[in-house]
């Protein structure tokens, strides 16, 4: 069994417009940059996509927004993009947001078959509007539905040809969860190594999720907003 691909071009090869797409990462962090740019440079449009956040501008998420590839954006942060902001006020781009523990559960959800759950978080706010609404224990709920996506673009630090992955520290954030909730599951990875090189108990996704693997290259992991401390004598 052998789950790896040449690169992000041959991985997304059945990416076809109209896609949805889970995409790993926050802000910045954790971020499938090769798969990202292979999407730019194959062109395929009217994309949903299923992120934490937007990217920024000219990295991440935002470079799909510049090329008008995106129809709708499923997040729970937007604050870093500009151009995000005026596609929403142009009506150019649609945009569904979700508190981050909600958006977190329902990828949860959707990869263990569980098709809706009830929360407190949104209720009496715009997030729940035309929800169902049930109480439990005197206290009212929202009913979220489970989110599933067509794909599921992953990053980690190494993988095998299995498929088998292990993500580096907070890199690791919505890429594990992301990875059962999607019919199609693609990774890229820092370091392809032999199998037996992972420890086993150290395995964050296990193969049986992923579909296609590859070693990327390049990577350029920016940072949003560098804070650096003022030193002092």
């Amino acid at each position: 069994m052998d789950k790896r691909v040449a690169n992000a071009e041959a991985a997304i090869e059945r990416l076809r417009d109209g896609a949805t797409i889970l995409m790993g990462g926050f802000g910045l962090c954790g971020i499938p940059e090769n798969l990202i740019a292979a999407v730019r440079k194959k062109g395929t449009k009217n994309l949903t996509i299923a992120s934490n956040n937007a990217g920024v501008d000219d990295f991440g998420i935002g470079l799909l927004l510049q090329a008008r590839q995106v129809k709708k954006m499923i997040s729970t942060y937007v604050g870093e993009n500009k151009l995000f902001e005026q596609l929403v006020l142009k009506g150019e781009l649609e945009v569904e947001l979700n508190p981050q523990g909600t958006f977190a559960e329902r990828l949860r959800a959707g990869g263990a078959g569980i098709p809706a759950f009830y929360t407190p978080t949104g209720y009496g706010t715009m997030v729940g509007e035309g929800k169902e609404v049930r109480e439990f224990h005197g206290r009212p709920h929202v009913l979220e539905r489970a989110l599933r996506g067509d794909f599921a673009f992953l990053k980690a630090w190494k993988g095998d040809r299995w498929g088998n992955l292990i993500y580096r520290k907070t890199a690791r954030n919505f890429n594990p969860v992301m990875a059962t909730a999607a019919d199609y599951v693609i990774a890229e990875v820092e370091e392809l190594v032999e199998l037996g090189q992972l420890d086993p108990d150290s395995i964050h996704t296990p193969g049986i999720f992923v579909d296609a693997i590859f070693q990327g290259t390049s990577y350029e992991k920016r940072i949003e907003r560098r804070t650096v401390r003022k030193h002092t004598s």
